[in-house]
């Protein structure tokens, strides 16, 4: 196989990078597609809604579980293999997800294919950052994740529209032949010998766990996802019920949420690079103002769809300096942190769930939510705030005290 090796200084050195997004875009698109098809998977399985909504349970599991396992078994392993090797694995288990049977073979394939969601987000952001000079590195990182926000605008609304005309298979055949693209995109662009696994491997990964600073990142992380799903799982009847928005409307306003996400993530790239941790507090300031604007003006439909793109460019600008956070203090062996913080977010997702639903079992409206998100997002701004003190007093990262 030929392979192009580039130096950070290549005019060309993009290139690895948008390979590395086509496979986040390929992960974004297996995830989330599964949604908008549960009536049609449900009618053919013969199971019930509810029973096909578990499949999305089950790959959250799977990205949570996976994470860690794999990132420490291919801790001395070569970054490029391994990257590929994950990109095969979502190819195989969208393949086996098209021809499952019955209803638990696309379990078992959902949630084996997850497994490598996390490491792939982990380990693909270290190579990612590795690409480029050191004041672009959160930018890469963006430029990366880039693949999975525009999933959620081009891939899951045309993957859903795919899976209605022509059955829900069809969905997961396109993901598969667009993952044999993904592949071969990295084993062609992505430079040989690319961020070296260092230090003594698994035993140099687990020791960076230790470090206050990166547990206060991940956990940052996390309630930055609470935030943002304690009020976005129940989007809809928000819309519907209190602000008055018609059904059809809801699906145009996820999708200028989704494209705010994009905005978001390519200028939380570029905030990052410039001040990390500012970007990360001012960043939670607005997302706990925009959600107190969300609860205030919520029966305002111009107003409401206006903060929706809002909220969704802060979603996601908070999200390369987090993930940069992690990097930077687990330096000696970042893989298996960068790993577990893909699981922070993900964990924050069903937390946020959780915490919506229980909300509203005790009473608190749909219009109430927004206040529950900003309390979670004020509580991850003043943990930013003491992270960055932490630095100013010149001990980060820092060894957390043995108990």
């Amino acid at each position: 196989m030929i392979e192009i090796k580039l130096s950070t200084r290549d005019p060309f050195m993009p290139f690895p990078i948008y390979a590395l997004a086509v496979t986040s875009f390929v992960i974004g698109t297996t995830e989330f597609v599964i949604m908008g098809l549960l009536p049609e998977v449900a009618a053919d399985l013969r199971v019930s809604i509810p029973a096909a909504g578990l499949l999305v349970t089950g790959y959250a599991l799977g990205v949570v579980i996976g994470a860690p396992i794999l990132a420490i078994l291919t801790a001395k392993l070569p970054r490029k293999a391994v990257l590929i090797g994950l990109a095969a694995m979502f190819v195989i288990g969208n393949l086996f997800c098209a021809i499952a049977p019955n209803y638990w073979t696309l379990m078992v394939a959902r949630v084996v294919t997850a497994f490598g969601h996390g490491a792939y987000f982990g380990i693909g952001s270290v190579v990612a950052a590795s690409l480029v000079p050191r004041n672009q590195r959160a930018s890469a990182m963006a430029l990366m994740f880039a693949g999975l926000t525009l999933a959620n605008i081009l891939g899951v609304p045309a993957g859903t529209a795919l899976g209605e005309a022509y059955g829900w298979r069809s969905t997961f055949w396109a993901v598969v032949i667009i993952g044999l693209f993904a592949v071969a995109a990295i084993a062609w662009f992505v430079p040989s010998g690319v961020a070296k696994p260092t230090g003594d491997g698994i035993t140099s990964e687990l020791k960076v766990l230790g470090r206050l600073q990166v547990w206060l990142a991940m956990i940052i992380s996390a309630l930055a996802s609470v935030s943002l799903f304690c009020v976005f799982t129940y989007i809809k009847p928000l819309l519907t019920d209190v602000t008055g928005i018609s059904v059809p409307s809801v699906t145009w306003i996820l999708l200028l949420f989704g494209a705010g996400m994009t905005v978001g993530n390519i200028l939380g790239g570029k905030l990052a690079d410039w001040k990390l941790m500012p970007t990360a507090i001012g960043t939670l300031v607005l997302i706990a103002l925009t959600h107190l604007a969300l609860a205030e003006f919520s029966r305002s439909p111009a107003i409401t769809i206006s903060l929706v793109f809002i909220w969704g460019v802060l979603t996601f600008v908070i999200v390369p300096p987090m993930q940069m956070r992690v990097v930077e203090a687990a330096a000696e062996g970042p893989n298996l942190a960068a790993t577990l913080n893909q699981g922070a977010f993900n964990a924050g997702n069903a937390a946020g769930a959780w915490i919506g639903g229980a909300a509203i079992s005790m009473g608190v409206a749909y219009d109430g939510l927004p206040f529950v998100s900003a309390a979670t997002a004020v509580l991850a701004m003043l943990i930013a705030v003491w992270s960055q003190s932490l630095d100013r007093r010149g001990i980060s990262p820092v060894a957390m005290p043995a108990e």
